[in-house]
């Protein structure tokens, strides 16, 4: 072999060979390196002079020039790694006289010469023909699918297509798909062109949902894919069954949507003549045109949700979100990451790719945090913090992100009481009562009844199809004789249970709950003659509760809504009157 290569000519063929670009290596029929030029060097990093009379198989074991010996036969633009390098390489045989004398490999640096790379595929029609199927069939692959050619042969399967017939891949390739299975939609494809989706087929005892696309090179179908889209029927029906139930709940939620961007609240449509409450509105409407936090003070059920809403609405932030937050609601371990939001991993149980918090989500908008006042201490120093900083932290992660959010706080609690029992801090105070509403309870605003419940009557009758015309005189002077404990919402419940029960055009005392019915009988026997308010109204409320958890057959979460109450606050009273288990 050195001989030819050493032949003289009339130019020296060593020169030749050093001019090159690529790398070349010459070996002999026993797999010693009897020739390498000096872009060796360079392409493979490897001083060529200490290559000659080495194995090849020890300095490049993956070049296959040793297979091709065995063979005989060229392989061309085989790619391969050596020393973090990928190169591209074609190994020749090298006859003399018909005789094999050796094997010779040019290397190519293709690492940074990705143009190359594709003139150099463009050139071989096979690679081409192997790139466009490879693509087609992973651009339609499923969980089963199949390749045939233009003659039917399965080209190509996988394992859960060949697990239909408790076969291996390997099994099937080679073969005419009409020996594998009967009645495929491969002849009617390839000789029409023309694609089939979602026919049910039986697949050796399998109901499917098959497609069957044919493949095109050059305008001509040269082969067909089949893919199975669900390897069961009832598959298909389940997945529509959870359509229609995504599509209804979506339809409920845009209803819903449309309904609350229709409604617009407004302090000009809340009800109310009471000259106290228009007087907070009058305040409340100057204070929506800015941006600093307000802090709404009130018994429960006295509406503070419906003027944080008003709030909202007649701001400048009202194309925002609007996201409420009942603070006494969420469990302590949880009002963190629900106000702040987390990142993954943050905890066990985390949700994969963590979670937006309520503050991020209401950016650019309004929050209120209701029953502000049951906050845990731990959570009121980092509130503190979002309102001083204007930025906030997720759970897990250690950045921080700056935030645009106008703060409405809202409580039932005394949290001057609060404050002085080490149980609300004073920092926090301060930072939430920059303004402060203080809604009066419906027992303050006894003139307001006959409007709010000319309201409900309107409200009930749309909602319930009723056609209640009027309120029987003796309910609306018992209406004022009661001091609602649970003020509005009470007041809105009573009605509500009263349209359940009507069986005319008129709500009657009878149509009352029972604490109130009796509220006439002991009004009328002055049984609260000498009492004091408080002991009046405590005994009442305790009335109140008695009769709700007796409604709710004991269920507290359904008081809770009844009575206008949080779960905390029912607790509480329950403690107080002696009523808990």
């Amino acid at each position: 072999m050195n001989d030819i290569i050493n032949l003289e000519g009339n130019v020296p063929l060593d020169l030749l060979l050093n001019s090159t670009e690529n790398a070349i290596i010459a070996i002999d029929c026993l797999g010693n390196i009897v020739y390498a030029n000096k872009a060796v060097e360079r392409v493979l990093g490897v001083n060529g002079i200490e290559l000659i009379g080495e194995l090849v198989s020890e300095y490049f074991p993956t070049t296959g020039l040793l297979h091709v010996l065995e063979t005989k036969q060229p392989e061309l633009a085989k790619k391969m790694v050596f020393r973090d390098r990928v190169l591209l390489s074609n190994r020749n045989p090298v006859f003399f006289e018909g005789n094999l004398i050796g094997a010779i490999a040019v290397f190519q640096d293709i690492t940074v010469v990705q143009d190359f790379i594709d003139e150099l595929i463009e050139e071989h029609e096979r690679t081409k023909e192997l790139k466009g199927t490879l693509e087609a069939v992973l651009d339609n692959a499923y969980e089963g699918l199949i390749l045939v050619n233009k003659e039917g042969i399965i080209t190509m399967t996988n394992q859960p297509f060949a697990s239909f017939f408790n076969a291996s891949p390997e099994s099937l390739i080679g073969k005419p798909v009409l020996e594998v299975y009967d009645n495929p939609k491969f002849p009617e494809v390839l000789e029409t062109g023309q694609a089939v989706y979602g026919y049910i087929h039986k697949l050796n005892g399998h109901e499917i949902i098959a497609n069957r696309i044919p493949i095109r090179r050059n305008g001509e179908v040269v082969g067909a894919l089949g893919k199975v889209t669900f390897k069961n029927v009832n598959e298909l029906y389940s997945l529509a069954d959870k359509v229609n139930a995504l599509t209804s709940e979506v339809d409920y939620y845009k209803h819903k949507l449309l309904n609350l961007k229709e409604t617009k609240i407004t302090f000009d449509n809340i009800v109310s003549v009471n000259p106290k409450l228009r007087q907070l509105f009058d305040t409340a409407k100057k204070v929506a045109l800015n941006n600093s936090t307000v802090l709404i003070r009130g018994e429960s059920g006295t509406g503070k949700e419906l003027i944080a809403q008003a709030l909202y609405h007649e701001s400048s932030r009202w194309k925002g979100p609007f996201v409420k937050v009942n603070c006494a609601a969420i469990p302590d371990t949880l009002l963190e990451s629900e106000l702040f939001g987390y990142v993954d991993g943050a905890f066990t149980g985390a949700k994969k790719g963590g979670q937006i918090g309520k503050f991020e989500l209401a950016d650019k908008g309004t929050i209120f945090l209701d029953e502000v006042g049951d906050m845990p201490l731990s959570m009121q120093a980092k509130l503190l913090r979002v309102l001083q900083e204007k930025e906030i932290e997720r759970l897990g992660d250690n950045k921080s992100k700056k935030i645009d959010v106008r703060v409405i706080a809202a409580t039932n609690r005394n949290l001057e009481e609060l404050m002085k029992n080490k149980e609300f801090r004073e920092d926090l105070y301060y930072r939430l009562n920059v303004i402060a509403l203080n809604v009066p309870s419906l027992r303050e605003r006894i003139d307001d009844i006959p409007a709010l419940v000319a309201h409900f009557v309107g409200k009930f009758n749309h909602q319930f199809g009723a056609q209640v015309v009027e309120v029987d005189k003796e309910v609306l002077n018992l209406f004022k004789l009661h001091t609602w404990p649970g003020n509005v919402r009470e007041l809105e419940n009573v009605m509500e249970r009263a349209f359940n029960v009507v069986d005319s055009e008129e709500i009657e005392l009878k149509h009352l709950p029972i604490y109130l019915q009796t509220l006439k009988g002991r009004k009328s026997s002055n049984s609260h003659k000498g009492q004091s308010l408080a002991s009046i109204v405590e005994e009442v409320e305790k009335e109140a509760i008695v009769f709700a958890l007796a409604a709710a057959k004991g269920n507290k979460v359904q008081a809770c809504h009844a009575l206008g109450l949080s779960r905390s606050g029912l607790y509480k009273k329950l403690e107080k009157y002696n009523l808990a288990d």
